[in-house]
């Protein structure tokens, strides 16, 4: 009886140091989907690519983790999650080793999806550990923890990025992650229960061929809907084919012995809540990450490094809060700290819409910082609050939906509202234009008018041009506002009082 069960007391007892050790995987996969756009200017004029070709550099790394991430609980009951982790921290630490000597564009994208198969797994794998690792009871205060891999390294990755890509090179920011991926694979084998698999479950084919081809479909149709045209016939065959593919993939996981994604999951409205919830998150978070540096490089013309500074406060705010939250979560529920954290972040967002061209830097800091004290609260309460409600036999697909909801939704925020700023920045231009002798037609003849002794017009064009793009802007952020807002409203509906206890023993090898 004792041999039996002290596996099962050091895989449940020692979990702040294997959690430590996952915090280090999760935060490598997720710093470099936005460490990487930081370079991607650079990286145009290094490879001599031209703008639309380099933008594949993140657009296929995106749709290789929409194809990958479904595989990964599959993968994961069929060789063991710990070892799943190891061998996808090699192989990230292998292919930004790759992108980090590439010398044309064509290998630079190719290593890039190679680099996204590891990259998809590893927030899957290690969320599905965690919840194998840590008991029920410590869920919360764990979760606060290893939401600083989550959602602080998007924050930082701009500061970061500019840092390597001004100052020193910018293949550093792919050659970093191999000593660290070294180390974290050298701490993986020292401290992980070798948590065994407990089935050989058949591999779900059509349900990947069919979920891989949605998402690839969707992922692709917002990325490139700006350019090829939301209304051209490429965009409008690859949304309808990869609607059709996800409802196909919704009948086949329903009829197959061994699903790839247990659709179970939804079957539990906490989950079914927090995924919309976690939703409503992902897409203000991104938004403001991608609006804001834009914003301070392209308006107030400020180098990478510096835009990324201003992101710094808002970032600390984050490492305080995070682990906080989860204490909250443990003592109280979700219930307050999600539909506070939401208000709070609908709350900043109101500001941010407010901003000028002329904004002072230390009031965007301020804005940024109060919002992400309300995604401080509520991530990580809203994620586990959901996770937490499923069976341990659902946790990976949990995890996995999560995680494609997370990519999912940060794609379309930046496609959508990106394009939605295009276009609307360019009827406002045309509308305020008219203001000006000639009409909008005559603002491209400004600069010539300039050298003529006219620079009256060129400075009248730029301050024209910088108040209607600070003015898309602010409707994107009045969007999210309200997004947010509707998000702490449900958020109500969300479970209050402490979690039960029922955490259940984990499977180790000895």
């Amino acid at each position: 009886m004792t041999t039996a069960t002290r596996p099962t007391r050091r895989a449940t007892q020692g979990w702040v140091l294997p959690l430590s050790v996952l915090i280090v995987g999760s935060f490598m996969s997720v710093l470099d989907t936005s460490i990487v756009n930081v370079a991607v200017p650079k990286i145009q004029i290094e490879l001599s690519a031209a703008p639309d070709d380099v933008e594949w550099i993140v657009t296929g790394y995106t749709l290789a983790l929409g194809i990958v991430v479904p595989l990964t609980g599959w993968l994961g009951m069929r060789i063991g999650q710990t070892r799943l982790y190891i061998l996808s921290m090699v192989g990230f630490a292998a292919a930004s080793a790759l992108c980090g000597m590439a010398w044309n564009l064509d290998t630079m994208i190719v290593f890039r999806v190679i680099q996204a198969i590891p990259g998809g797994i590893l927030p899957v794998v290690t969320m599905t550990m965690l919840y194998q690792i840590v008991p029920r009871e410590k869920i919360g205060a764990a979760m606060g923890i290893y939401g600083l891999g989550v959602v602080v390294a998007p924050a930082v990755g701009p500061t970061l990025g500019g840092y390597l890509v001004e100052y020193i090179d910018w293949r550093l920011i792919f050659y970093i992650n191999v000593p660290i991926g070294i180390l974290g694979t050298i701490a993986a084998v020292a401290v992980f229960p070798r948590i065994a698999p407990t089935s050989w479950p058949k591999f779900d084919f059509w349900g990947f061929i069919t979920i891989a081809y949605g998402l690839f479909a969707m992922l692709l149709a917002f990325s490139e809907g700006q350019n090829w045209g939301w209304t051209g016939y490429r965009i409008l065959a690859l949304f309808i084919s990869g609607a059709l593919s996800l409802a196909l993939f919704v009948i086949v996981e329903l009829e197959v012995e061994n699903p790839l994604i247990d659709l179970r999951i939804f079957k539990v409205p906490a989950y079914g809540l927090s995924l919309i919830l976690l939703g409503v998150a992902m897409t203000g978070l991104f938004t403001t990450l991608y609006f804001i540096p834009q914003y301070l490089q392209n308006i107030q013309g400020l180098q990478a490094l510096d835009a990324g500074l201003v992101l710094v406060p808002s970032a600390i705010v984050l490492v305080v809060l995070m682990p906080f939250a989860g204490r909250i979560y443990d003592m109280i529920g979700p219930r307050v700290p999600v539909a506070l954290g939401l208000a709070v972040m609908a709350y900043g967002s109101y500001l941010l819409a407010g901003l000028t061209p002329n904004t002072p830097r230390a009031d965007i800091e301020l804005w940024t910082a109060i919002r992400n004290v309300g995604t401080g609260l509520a991530m990580m309460p809203m994620i586990t609050a959901g996770v937490s409600a499923l069976p341990a036999r659902l946790t990976s697909s949990g995890s996995g939906m999560n995680n494609v909801m997370q990519r999912v939704a940060s794609s379309v925020a930046v496609a959508v509202f990106g394009s939605l700023n295009a276009t609307a920045s360019a009827q406002m231009m045309s509308d305020r234009g008219s203001l000006v002798s000639g009409g909008a037609q005559a603002l491209p003849a400004v600069t010539a008018a300039s050298e003529k002794g006219a620079p009256g017009l060129l400075g009248m064009y730029q301050q024209l041009s910088a108040s209607v793009t600070t003015q898309t802007y602010d409707n994107g952020f009045y969007i999210v506002a309200l997004m947010s807002a509707g998000g702490a409203v449900l958020a109500l509906m969300l479970r209050s009082g402490k979690p039960k206890s029922v955490g259940g023993p984990v499977h180790v090898e000895v």
